[in-house]
């Protein structure tokens, strides 16, 4: 059966993304443009704008609308900010991201998906994002951004997301113990952090980042 996705995309944001308490016009607009549909591998690509988390492969999956939705609001983007993505997955929260800032730099450690994001990204005529296949934990890298998009869940935030930050920078982070994880807005002010808790949730833990396994007697 044949899905009219304009008509989906529309009922996405009005009936799933803004009752979630997205209320970013800019955010809203971004999700009503861009063809989430595009993004999606092609045995899903019906329910591109479905409730529900899609597989991507590697044990990792694309985030529902509703929380792809809160992500963006969270960093409160303008058109000068230079964002890291710590997970590029499909590609489809890079390009929105790319929407909203000047730069992106997106970092995957599967190097099919940072292919298969470059494709698509190419395709939309988006031309302000940098892919690396890099694991995020050990980067080597001395740029400072303005926000920072983590699509995957950690145990602890790594202190050298932190660094990562410039001053007033804004991160979002899924933090905690699946099945109750934390959606955190962290900002960088003067020497320290402050922490907002968004919203609870459950998304695979970024690669390196999961609970370290106990052991006892």
């Amino acid at each position: 059966m044949s899905v009219n996705f304009e008509q989906a995309r529309f009922a996405m944001v009005e009936q799933q993304v803004r009752p979630w308490d997205v209320l970013d016009p800019r955010v809203l607009d971004v999700l009503h443009v861009l063809q989430r549909e595009d993004f999606v591998d092609a045995e899903y690509r019906n329910l591109a704008y479905t409730d529900i988390a899609l597989p991507l492969g590697h044990d990792e999956v694309m985030m529902k609308p509703v929380l792809e939705g809160r992500l963006l609001q969270a960093l409160d983007l303008n058109s000068q900010d230079d964002v890291l993505e710590i997970g590029t997955g499909s590609g489809f929260v890079t390009a929105c991201l790319s929407h909203l800032a000047r730069e992106v730099v997106s970092l995957d450690i599967h190097a099919d998906f940072v292919e298969q994001a470059k494709q698509k990204l190419l395709a939309t005529g988006i031309r302000n994002v940098r892919l690396e296949c890099a694991d995020a934990l050990t980067w080597q890298n001395d740029r400072r951004f303005d926000a920072i998009a983590v699509t995957a869940a950690v145990t602890n935030i790594p202190e050298i997301f932190a660094h990562w930050l410039k001053p007033n920078g804004r991160m979002f982070i899924i933090r905690g113990l699946s099945p109750v994880q934390e959606a955190l807005r962290v900002t960088h002010r003067g020497e320290s952090l402050h922490e907002e808790s968004l919203f609870e949730t459950d998304v695979p833990y970024l690669h390196g980042a999961e609970p370290k396994p106990s052991f006892t007697l």
